[in-house]
């Protein structure tokens, strides 16, 4: 190949890798909500924090309020300290009390989170942010928690993270943030769904050895007659060989 042509395929390379990241970094300039190494379990505890990009290019971010829906019956929510941010947690009493996956009603649970910059601290143009929270016990029967966002500007920005995500998956403008529930935990503290799947792959395993011992065994009884065909064919190919006697009165 020649090195025109090798130069040619690196600048094709460079240029969609750059528009690969560009598009990557427009798609994702909302606020998201993440979590750091493993899922948050279904009726169980975890810790989440929410990324929060400054999109003005001349206003900055002095306030994010985050909803959690009543029928989560989030009971407890703890927020990590950020300098320079004073952070406040609101409970509401329920309408109707929510059962835990353990038993527990909760009658009054977490329905929202707010940030506030002091003064002389804001997001500016180009920055981002991350507000973290910890509670339970989340709900046990939904697969994923969506946490509208409100994100305020010092020039009286408002814009409104709602928008669920359609059907067809299509990404709104707007979207909420949201956060996937891995599946609930047994009470030895493994998955159910994961145990489950780890017995039958037990049975499978050993059936799967069986079925490897059997066939070890025919494989060796067959090389011992193979052996055995062999030894006989060289016999005869032997005595096949062997020259002829001369009988009495042969000149």
């Amino acid at each position: 190949m020649s090195p025109h042509v090798i130069r040619r395929a690196g600048v094709l390379a460079a240029t969609v890798a750059a528009t690969g990241l560009l598009g990557a970094g427009i798609a994702s300039a909302h606020v998201t909500a993440n979590v750091y190494g493993e899922q948050p379990s279904k009726g169980g505890y975890g810790t989440i924090f929410f990324r929060v990009p400054n999109e003005d290019a001349t206003q900055g971010t002095v306030k994010l309020e985050v909803d959690l829906k009543p029928e989560y019956g989030v009971g407890s929510v703890r927020t990590k300290p950020i300098p320079g941010w004073s952070a406040a947690v609101t409970k509401s009493p329920l309408a109707q009390p929510v059962t835990t996956a353990s038993g527990t009603k909760i009658t009054e649970a977490v329905t929202k989170v707010v940030w506030t910059a002091q003064a002389g601290t804001k997001i500016g143009p180009d920055e981002f942010q991350e507000f973290e929270i910890s509670g339970g016990p989340l709900p046990g029967n939904v697969d994923e928690l969506a946490f509208p966002a409100i994100q305020t500007y010092d020039g009286g920005k408002v814009v409104s993270w709602n928008e669920p995500t359609p059907a067809s998956g299509e990404e709104p403008e707007h979207p909420a943030p949201t956060v996937k529930l891995a599946a609930a935990e047994s009470e030895d503290g493994h998955d159910a769904a994961a145990s489950s799947d780890t017995s039958s792959g037990t049975g499978t395993e050993a059936a799967s050895a069986s079925s490897d011992t059997t066939a070890r065994w025919l494989g060796g009884a067959g090389l011992v007659v193979g052996a055995l065909g062999l030894g006989i064919g060289a016999g005869a190919v032997l005595r096949s060989r062997r020259p002829a006697t001369k009988t009495e009165g042969t000149k």
